[in-house]
């Protein structure tokens, strides 16, 4: 399948909540800096992720919107976020940073589309050849969706400690390990 195909096939429309019958569909687009405050919420709302400031995630929609996504619902309200960049030292991996789905919007495979168009989009527009994202022990939901992204695209997975524990300042985090996922073929 082509990139561009692919991004029709994933980075378009999906299902929305069946709970929520006046939010038909979720729109997969870039992200713009007014988006910022809601990223900021929803990655906070995660109780997952590390919570950046406010402000890094207003920066980060402008600088990096062409290497991050955001899901919206019909309203055009923000529903999830992937955000990533190109490795400077490798133009061909995106890290991804970061991905969070609101609550009520979570079980719809947002999260796996996110992955899906973003990368079909950097592939069409920069070449893609490898993915790579850090996870933290213990947070299997991330895991399964790597994984996951990993079988989708026939890509192989591997993990290796990127960051130790005792590399974070403030004592207080776990490790980070890098999975890497590639080679990927648009």
């Amino acid at each position: 399948m082509t990139a561009h195909a692919e991004l029709a096939r994933y980075g378009k429309i999906l299902p929305s909540a069946p709970t929520n019958p006046t939010n038909p569909t979720t729109h997969i687009d870039r992200p713009r800096p007014g988006d910022g405050p809601l990223l900021w919420r929803l990655a906070r709302d995660s109780r997952t992720l590390d919570l950046n400031s406010a402000y890094s995630y207003l920066l980060w929609c402008r600088d990096f919107a062409g290497t991050s996504a955001v899901a919206r619902d019909a309203s055009g309200r923000a529903v999830g976020f992937v955000s990533g960049y190109l490795r400077p030292d490798s133009p061909g991996t995106l890290l991804v940073w970061q991905i969070a789905v609101d609550a009520s919007a979570r079980g719809l495979g947002i999260a796996g589309a996110l992955l899906d168009g973003l990368s079909a989009r950097v592939a069409a527009e920069h070449g893609l050849s490898s993915l790579e994202t850090t996870i933290s022990p213990g947070n299997l939901a991330s895991e399964r969706l790597f994984a996951s992204y990993a079988a989708r695209h026939g890509a192989t997975l591997t993990r290796e400690v990127l960051f130790t524990a005792e590399e974070f300042p403030d004592g207080g985090h776990a490790p980070e390990v890098l999975h890497r996922i590639g080679p990927l073929h648009f």
